[in-house]
């Protein structure tokens, strides 16, 4: 699975440009939970094509334009199109389903 490392300064380009999904993960390197999905996430069988990061406490602009409250935060965005925050836990299944109720709902703009 791809993945990127993305800031304030081309989160919003890259994820406009790229085909396919993409799932967008706000870490930090203080929250335990962050460690975990950055370790763990990109060795499970995820129906994404890649995985874009975004260091929270670096990138505050991107923070607050999504409007991160918890860290780790995901989004969901398909072939250019913001299909919103992905709520569920960090499990594979949660995250597939996650996924599936994300992707059939209306896209809006990105934030």
């Amino acid at each position: 699975m791809d993945q990127l490392q993305l800031t304030d300064f081309d989160v919003d380009h890259q994820l406009l440009s790229l085909g396919g999904t993409s799932l967008l993960i706000f870490t930090s390197v203080g929250c335990s939970s962050c460690r975990w999905a950055q370790h763990h996430l990109p060795r499970q069988t995820l129906p994404v094509d890649r995985l874009c990061w975004i260091d929270a406490q670096e990138n505050a602009g991107a923070v607050q334009r999504y409007g991160v409250f918890h860290l780790p935060a995901l989004f969901v965005v398909r072939d250019g199109e913001f299909f919103g925050p992905l709520r569920s836990t960090l499990q594979v299944d949660d995250i597939s389903q996650g996924l599936d109720r994300a992707l059939n709902l209306p896209p809006d703009e990105l934030p």
